[in-house]
């Protein structure tokens, strides 16, 4: 009996010791539920932050957008605003006298060997930049704004054709004017010319700065230099691997497309 009653004292300590461990894990319990729903309330304003700065983002990112392209509309008012100018390097400072525009008006036609009817007339006429002393540096440039585009066309159509042009022993260069912007990816194209030449890519530059080139009978106009130069590069690439599997081909007379061939997506003109 004794014995007895002492192992039912013994599950009664027992179920008294879980009891206690069972008060201790629902008090554990309770606080991980306290902490997760702590976790969740953490995870919801961090959600929250994420989707404002996303929302900000994808803004910034259209006003990005929107500022190129009033960049670019800009851009492109300022070179129609300087559809008239012209620009003059190379001629000596003091030559032109007291009136430009009368200079420009008896000197031009000498210079392109043309005949302009009516006669050449201009809304103004200066040198860029300020004032530099006798024999300092090269000649400022003189940038003169024609009353009729389409002479100032004619003069910029016909100063290529007739060669360097000279006034008496100085080599004068005529050109258009652009801006900054224009003038900077004109620039950018040009330095890519003689890569173009080394992969024997025909090519022209347009107005305002667009490159167009034609290779194997297939055309494309790139508007960005930097797009070019990538294009370049994967004319490259593709004109040295068909050099090595050339020369690597064990039969004689095998031949691959020409080196230097477009890569096929680039090859329709778009």
């Amino acid at each position: 009996m004794d014995r007895i009653l002492q192992e039912i004292s013994a599950v009664g300590r027992r179920l008294e010791g879980m009891d206690n461990a069972m008060v201790v894990l629902t008090a554990e319990t309770r606080s991980m539920r306290l902490e997760r729903a702590g976790f969740q309330s953490q995870i919801s304003g961090l959600d929250q932050r994420v989707t404002t700065v996303e929302a900000q983002a994808a803004s910034w990112t259209n006003r990005d957008h929107e500022l190129l392209h009033l960049c670019s509309r800009l851009t492109d008012l300022e070179d129609r605003s300087r559809r008239n100018n012209i620009r003059l390097l190379g001629i000596p400072e003091g030559t032109e006298g007291a009136q430009i525009p009368s200079y420009l008006r008896d000197m031009l036609p000498k210079l392109t060997d043309t005949t302009f009817d009516p006669p050449l007339e201009f809304q103004r006429a200066h040198r860029l930049g300020p004032k530099r002393q006798d024999g300092e540096g090269r000649p400022r440039p003189i940038i003169a704004c024609m009353l009729r585009h389409g002479q100032a066309r004619q003069l910029l159509q016909t100063a290529p054709t007739q060669g360097p042009l000279r006034l008496d022993t100085l080599e004068v260069r005529l050109s258009a004017d652009f801006s900054r912007e224009t003038a900077e990816r004109r620039r950018a194209f040009l330095s890519l010319r003689p890569r173009l030449r080394h992969l024997n890519v025909k090519f022209g530059l347009f107005e305002p700065a667009r490159m167009w080139i034609t290779k194997n009978g297939a055309s494309r106009t790139f508007y960005d230099p930097e797009d070019l130069r990538m294009f370049q590069e994967g004319l490259h690439a593709t004109s040295q691997t068909m050099e090595t599997t050339a020369e690597s081909s064990p039969l004689p007379g095998r031949t691959g497309p020409s080196p230097g061939s477009w890569p096929a997506r680039d090859c329709i003109r778009p």
